[in-house]
């Protein structure tokens, strides 16, 4: 197929993608509402299009390096009130943030003295759980700037109402920094079609069975979002942020990357993994969950056709649409010979493993030997020659040994299945850039293959790995 073909096909793709009208739940992270002159830009966009009806705003980002993130700010705020001292400074600064930006929009400063208020009241309230009293402090962040922005959209002649999460009947596990949505809140979220206006919702957080606030993973307005695009069956789930696109790489690592038109759930699930920031990983859950499509567009140029991620794609562009790297695993080696024939042997290693509180990533393993891969933080507040000890005495092991300091490299696509010599190619591109794979694992799925390489490998890797399949 030729390249104008090509192109033609994806843009055909795109379009289907984008569906037949409805209800749009659209998302926007904080660098899209870190200032006035931001959200004038969300205000374009959503009159844009009369069928951007549902909008989940995250607390306001930074609004340039040297700048801090509210969210930030009110931890410090809730970690000072808890340590017992007076948080006027912080607050002080949460405040101005907010009244920087109505005073950029020429907005009442009723809107701020209420955030005032509400943040008061908040700081006010017992301390006698601390991770309670934590949660609900970060999530003002999000809650006040969604006061603020139906507040805005009014003012400019929009019909827009804030929704609270508990009014709506976002409820979730009590699992405080890592809420987890419970299935009766997608038939209640679903009365929110009923609304005539535009609906302004916070993201970040629900509420608890006993009425608690409850805060998502960090980035957690990604989920809110896809919560949201299931429970009212929305059409296409628009994810706005401060890229054009997906890159196939990082453009930390080499400028001017491809960009993705298409992607699918799998493939940014995996990259998303293994460090792709734009997206939040378990953000697709709900919306894969529910088949709707997600679009990944820039605030700041809208125009661009941006990513799609959906179920699936054609798999006319080779074998890979992107790389990803991470850092800060580790590895433990078992070797003890005639292990394959030893019933549960694995099983009695993962069992020492979760003594130790301890989680793994990926487990490789060949007929007599057992790697295993996890996060090297968790090995913090552990005495690794104990552990390495107890594994060794326990399963009769003729060797265990940790190594530190790895960085894992995805190799992320559908089109892998279908083409022979990709491992191959990829084995290939490294050796000839020098790199050392310390392992290799590739899921049964065949849509990814991992590379383990020291972390001062990790850079020429991914580059290796970019010139072999996009140049």
């Amino acid at each position: 197929m030729g390249k104008e073909a090509r192109d033609m096909t994806n843009i055909k793709n795109i379009l289907d993608l984008m569906g037949d009208g409805g209800m749009k739940v659209v998302k926007f992270g904080g660098s899209s509402l870190a200032s006035g002159q931001q959200l004038e830009k969300v205000l374009q966009i959503i009159k844009e299009d009369d069928q951007r009806r549902v909008i989940v705003v995250s607390a306001p980002g930074k609004r340039n390096e040297q700048d801090t993130k509210v969210t930030d700010l009110l931890i410090s705020c809730g970690e000072k009130v808890l340590a017992g001292k007076d948080p006027v400074e912080e607050v002080g600064q949460i405040i101005e943030r907010y009244a920087d930006i109505a005073r950029e929009l020429d907005l009442s400063s009723d809107i701020i003295s209420q955030i005032k208020e509400d943040l008061l009241e908040l700081l006010a309230e017992s301390k006698e759980n601390a991770h309670s009293f934590m949660e609900a402090v970060k999530a003002s962040g999000e809650d006040n700037n969604a006061k603020l922005v139906a507040h805005f959209l009014t003012a400019r002649g929009l019909k827009a109402a804030y929704v609270n999460p508990k009014e709506a009947g976002l409820i979730v596990t009590d699992e405080p920094g890592n809420a987890q949505v419970l299935p009766e809140s997608y038939d209640r979220l679903y009365s929110l079609r009923d609304y005539n206006d535009i609906i302004v919702f916070p993201g970040f957080f629900g509420y608890s069975k006993s009425g608690e606030v409850v805060t998502f993973s960090r980035s957690g307005s990604d989920i809110t979002g896809a919560i949201l695009a299931n429970g009212v069956k929305a059409s296409v789930y628009e994810n706005f942020t401060d890229v054009d696109a997906v890159y196939s790489v990082n453009p930390a690592i080499v400028a001017q990357p491809k960009e993705i038109s298409v992607l699918t759930y799998r493939e940014m699930r995996e990259l998303s993994y293994a460090g792709f920031s734009v997206f939040h990983a378990e953000a697709l859950i709900p919306a894969y969950r529910a088949g709707i499509p997600v679009h990944v567009k820039n605030t700041n140029n809208p125009a661009v056709p941006g990513t799609k991620i959906a179920a699936k794609r054609s798999n006319d562009n080779g074998p890979v649409v992107g790389i990803a790297n991470d850092k800060g695993f580790c590895s433990i080696y078992i070797s003890k010979y005639l292990m394959n024939k030893e019933i549960g042997f694995a099983r009695r290693v993962l069992s020492i493993l979760e003594e130790y509180g301890i989680s793994y990533e990926h487990m490789p393993s060949g007929i007599d030997d057992l790697t295993i891969i996890l996060r090297q933080d968790q090995l913090l507040n552990v005495d690794e020659d104990e552990l390495l000890n107890r594994i060794k005495v326990d399963l009769n092991a003729e060797e265990t040994v940790i190594q530190h300091d790895l960085s894992l490299i995805m190799v992320v696509g559908e089109g892998m299945r279908h083409n022979v010599g990709t491992t191959s190619r990829a084995a290939k591109a490294l050796a000839q850039a020098g790199v050392n794979i310390e392992m290799i694992n590739q899921g049964s799925s065949e849509v990814s293959m991992m590379f383990g390489v020291k972390e001062q490998f990790a850079k020429e890797a991914v580059k290796a790995l970019y010139e072999e399949f996009f140049q």
